[in-house]
């Protein structure tokens, strides 16, 4: 029998509004667990299933005598890439090295949870076969494969019956060169064997276990003897208390959701951190190096996983709209899923910081007040940016509205806001890095550009401003330079900008100079200079034309009076107001003598976290890219058998390894600097499978998501058909 998992009313509004409570992870985690089984029948149904169809029969096996340990692997960090990957593009698929043979290695630690044997062939890379949540064997010279036995016998008290804990398991590796034998307790290291290390935590009665995996095929396998287990248990001691003590309720969250971290080769400076859209609950994180940083990446990255899970029962956007975005927290240009999971990922950092800035002292307190400043700033200028150029939904836009008020209400708290001179050196830093980035990704359209010096030099009216185009990036982003990094800390220290007068003859002098243009937005933004927003939104397009118009004014006859240079704040006054004319000497419209254009200063929109703003549907593609990728495939995902809840017992830069996830695959990374990585296009990129689209109504209604539960177990039909 089919039926519709249902997503009530307030469980959507209280995940739009950066929680939901244990009961919302609970009901996205068996979303996700049925989202995988489905992924495992359509993997069985396609080119690569008889090379899993061994392991999901093994599976199969498991889940009819013990179904919470076969949901144990179902739900733990390498499942949902694998059949992820698997689907997608199998790299070795026909050459005797396909990916579907991986499912065996997951298969092995549910017989050995069970207790019930087993006989598996796992493959081998480079020696080392790899057991994810379990285990690595090292030292397996050129074998491809092994045959995994794992073998029960019964303890004192009889029958070998696991549910009694009266059972032994005993697991051997078998290759051509011999036999290897796990330790009695596979979680102690022994000849050749390197376990899983588990990290438990247990603050005021409520307990996190997660693995420090290293095994998992599909992730990162990383030598852990610079931070070795026992360093991160005594960090995650550390982190957990003080997520229990000042954020109870995201605690219980975490305690629900988290499945394991994933430790990720450390950055030159900084934390990176990740999480891959298909893990859901598990985070990829280098070695935090203190309690604080731990428990902030632990916050941040599950946001990422809630919404992740959340956008497989609900659709935010539409495709179309701008394809590349402005992200402040980014280097990089965003995709409209991505820019949405960077705003809802730093919900967490917003609640962290507003915690620390009334928790710390002296100069600690200050720095929690800046970033907690600079995160609402983030967040603020994503929503704009999201209510202005994405496509949204009735439901995207109510999420974006529950969101907003999040923000709204975390100001009105003002925990530790440091007053206006705080709120300014922000909007500074803001304002000169969204300048920068616009230098560096936004083309200017030359026809266009060409179009608007002619208008200048005759004196006309500039009119509609030629197309934004922002390029695609490809490869590792890094940020914006040590000349901006340094700019940006000043700001920190100081009154106010530069005189814009005083930044805008050094932009003339320096043209190229990026952070020139950086200290003009942010000197003409604290000003209020006509043009300010131009200055920061299209910062590339008033660059090229000051280089174009400087030759042809270098260019007049020799007897002819040479008018004054082009000047960037008259440039941008001009372009701000479409109706505006130059002076006949074609030094755009008349100044007073302090410089500043005799104009009002043009209006600004409405930002949707100071007021409801405009959350609408965007605005038309600029360029003929096409629809996005759909998330979904066309297909509903059944739950399985008596889903009810479970009990308990997925950068910056993320780097690169084999079987990493795919650009596409990891969802925007966490809190820390900005090496750079490439990130997962994010929620909404179409209809999830079948999904049924709400319409944001009122209270009491149901948004009615597009999962299936099954009262039959879909491992139970796997194995049949398989």
């Amino acid at each position: 029998m089919i039926g519709p998992y249902v997503l009530p009313d307030e469980v959507f509004d209280a995940l739009a509004a950066g929680e939901g409570g244990r009961p919302a992870v609970l009901l996205l985690r068996r979303a996700r667990r049925s989202r995988n089984l489905l992924l495992l029948r359509r993997a069985l149904d396609g080119p690569c299933g008889g090379a899993a169809e061994a392991a999901a029969g093994l599976l199969a096996g498991v889940e009819r005598v013990a179904p919470r340990a076969a949901r144990s692997v179902i739900d733990g960090p390498a499942f949902g890439t694998w059949a992820a990957r698997t689907l997608r593009d199998c790299p070795a698929h026909g050459r005797g090295g396909c990916a579907g043979r991986d499912l065996a290695a997951l298969t092995v630690l549910a017989a050995i949870r069970a207790a019930h044997p087993a006989r598996i062939t796992v493959p081998v890379r480079e020696g080392r076969l790899a057991l994810p949540g379990l285990g690595t064997v090292t030292g397996l010279g050129v074998a491809p494969e092994a045959l995994v036995v794992v073998e029960t016998t019964a303890g004192p008290e009889g029958s070998p019956d696991p549910s009694a804990g009266n059972c032994r398991v005993r697991v051997r590796v078998l290759t051509a060169a011999g036999e290897r034998v796990l330790p009695r307790d596979p979680s102690r290291p022994g000849h050749g064997w390197q376990p899983v290390a588990v990290l438990d935590a247990r603050h005021r009665g409520l307990t996190l276990r997660l693995p420090l995996e290293t095994a998992a095929p599909e992730l990162p396998a990383l030598d852990t003897a610079s931070a070795g287990p026992a360093a991160w248990r005594e960090l995650l001691r550390q982190a957990w208390e003080l997520l229990v003590e000042n954020h109870p309720r995201r605690a219980e969250e975490l305690a629900a959701g988290l499945n394991g971290i994933v430790p990720l080769p450390a950055p030159a400076r900084g934390v990176a951190s990740a999480t891959s859209r298909h893990a859901f609950g598990t985070v990829l994180t280098s070695w935090p190096a203190d309690p604080e940083r731990l428990a902030l990446t632990l916050l941040h990255e599950f946001q990422h996983s809630k919404l992740s899970a959340l956008t497989d029962l609900v659709t935010l956007y539409e495709p179309g709209g701008r394809p590349r975005l402005y992200a402040p927290w980014r280097p990089d240009p965003r995709p409209p899923g991505g820019l949405l999971q960077g705003i809802y990922a730093h919900l967490g950092d917003l609640a962290f910081w507003q915690d620390r800035s009334g928790r710390r002292h002296g100069p600690a307190r200050a720095d929690a007040a800046w970033r907690l400043a600079q995160t609402r700033a983030h967040v603020e200028r994503g929503l704009t940016e999201a209510a202005a150029h994405v496509r949204l939904t009735d439901l995207g836009a109510r999420f974006l509205e529950r969101l907003a008020r999040t923000v709204r209400d975390a100001e009105e708290d003002g925990g530790g806001s440091g007053g206006a001179r705080l709120a300014r050196a922000v909007a500074r830093v803001q304002a000169g890095d969204e300048a920068v980035w616009r230098l560096r990704w936004a083309a200017a359209d030359d026809a266009g550009t060409d179009r608007l010096a002619a208008l200048w030099q005759s004196g006309r009216p500039a009119g509609p401003l030629p197309a934004r185009d922002v390029r695609a990036a490809t490869g590792a982003v890094a940020g914006p330079g040590p000349e901006f990094g340094r700019w940006a800390a000043r700001q920190r220290g100081a009154e106010r900008a530069r005189p814009a007068r005083e930044a805008a003859d050094a932009v003339l002098a320096a043209p190229h100079r990026a952070r020139g243009w950086a200290e003009l937005a942010a000197a003409a933004a604290e000003e209020g200079r006509p043009g300010a927003d131009l200055l920061r939104t299209r910062t590339e397009l008033v660059r090229d034309l000051v280089l174009r118009l400087t030759p042809h004014q270098a260019a007049t006859p020799p007897d002819t009076p040479s008018p004054r240079r082009p000047d960037p704040l008259a440039l941008a006054a001009w372009l701000a107001d479409p109706a505006a004319d130059t002076d006949p000497a074609g030094a755009g419209p008349a100044t007073d003598e302090e410089g500043a254009a005799g104009r009002t200063p043009q209006a600004r929109p409405t930002h949707p976290a100071r007021g409801l703003g405009r959350l609408g549907r965007g605005e038309p593609a600029e360029s003929d890219l096409g629809p996005e990728p759909l998330v979904g495939d066309g297909f509903t995902i059944p739950a399985e058998s008596g889903s009810g809840e479970v009990s308990e017992g997925s950068a910056r830069s993320t780097g690169s390894w084999p079987g990493a996830p795919r650009a596409e695959d990891a969802v925007e990374p966490g809190p820390g600097p900005e090496p750079g990585s490439a990130a997962e296009p994010g929620p909404g990129e179409g209809r999830a499978a079948g999904a049924q689209r709400g319409d944001g109504g009122g209270p009491g209604q149901n948004t009615g998501v597009s999962m299936s539960q099954n009262a039959r177990s879909p491992l139970a039909k796997t194995s049949a058909t398989g």
